[in-house]
């Protein structure tokens, strides 16, 4: 397939972009700065593109199949966090304008705001706090796209990330905010990042998840 990977220099990304190729697919990486993708194949495109802003990602969007984002952004305790909303924003945008209509994107366990009631005391009182408004951005962005009716969308919501390659571990999904254990309650687990490109790379092949959000962890 053709794939248009937006966040494609960060940790997450790079693997996605690993992967894609090695299953070989033709990558485009909308990337900010060039020199931070190492990765050099005869199946990639690196073009430099601003993140926020539909008409710099419309002219890579054309006949792509799919747009894969693994943007992130940083907590921030003052200003709050609107990267995730300003981006989708636009590459919605520029999806609707070059007729690409699926995008699979992620986001994270806990996004919406009642989801954390169960998980542990640690993760709902000092982490769940620090990460708030990364949190909450993430939700609005979800809201956001299920407004969208002409996009194919699929939100993959891991739990803590780990700079680990792609294992064969079996996953664990849930449509909703978290993957509960046995008892309902969430396991305080973390994934490999390369297994969050992994998964993220089977929904080529499937319409399990369309215009759904699944929380995910590996067994």
């Amino acid at each position: 397939m053709k794939i248009a990977v937006v966040g494609a220099t960060g940790q997450t990304g790079q693997y996605l972009v690993n992967q894609a190729l090695l299953q070989g697919h033709v990558v485009t990486a909308l990337v900010r700065n060039p020199g931070k993708l190492t990765v050099t194949h005869e199946n990639l495109k690196v073009v430099t593109a601003d993140i926020f802003s539909a008409d710099s990602m419309k002219t890579h969007f054309k006949d792509q199949d799919v747009v894969m984002s693994c943007l992130g952004f940083p907590a921030s305790f003052f200003t709050g966090v609107t990267g995730y909303t300003r981006s989708m924003t636009a590459m919605v945008s520029a999806m609707q304008e070059t007729q690409v209509n699926r995008i699979i994107t992620m986001t994270s366990w806990y996004t919406e705001p009642n989801s954390g009631t169960q998980s542990s005391y640690l993760i709902r009182f000092l982490l769940l706090p620090l990460i708030r408004s990364v949190l909450s951005n993430m939700y609005e962005m979800e809201q956001l796209l299920q407004k969208t009716e002409d996009i194919n969308w699929t939100v993959v919501r891991p739990p803590g990330l780990k700079n680990l390659p792609a294992t064969a571990q079996e996953f664990l999904t849930h449509e909703g905010y978290f993957v509960p254990d046995n008892n309902g309650q969430p396991p305080g687990s973390a994934v490999g990042r390369g297994d969050v490109a992994r998964f993220m790379l089977s929904l080529l092949n499937s319409n399990a998840w369309v215009k759904k959000g699944v929380a995910i962890t590996t067994k």
